[in-house]
């Protein structure tokens, strides 16, 4: 019985390996070829949604840091403007006391509009470059 089973095994493992080097059909081939590169085409579209979406992600992280950056310079520059306008206008203020009278009533509203206007136009600055 030993006998039996072990031929009866080596025939089924011959005929099993004689099986797998048989060459599909060409049909078979081309279909298989055409579906494995409609699976690599659908990997590759999906990786590339998958880093597109990455990339806009990122994107706006780098525009929302853009735009924080760029109020912060144009706060800065607000501030400096009023600094030089606030030193301007005691400057303007000293040297109104030189004079006295009418003369220095007109000099100090001169300088007060000056200030004002130097104020004013720091703020428009800072607005129009803020974002």
């Amino acid at each position: 019985m030993n006998v039996k089973l072990i031929t009866a095994l080596s025939v089924l493992t011959v005929a099993v390996l004689a099986g797998c080097n048989n060459a599909k059909s060409p049909d078979a081939v081309a279909h298989d070829v055409a579906a494995e590169q409609q699976k690599a085409a659908n990997n590759v579209a999906d990786v590339r949604k998958d880093a597109s979406k990455d990339n806009a992600s990122a994107t706006d992280k780098v525009d929302d840091k853009s735009k924080v950056l760029n109020n912060v310079e144009a706060k800065g520059a607000y501030d400096v403007a009023l600094a030089r306008a606030e030193g301007n206008h005691r400057v303007a203020l000293e040297k109104c006391n030189a004079v006295s009278g009418d003369a220095q009533s007109k000099c100090t509203d001169m300088a007060d509009a000056d200030y004002n206007a130097a104020k004013a136009n720091a703020k428009a600055s800072e607005v129009s470059t803020k974002q």
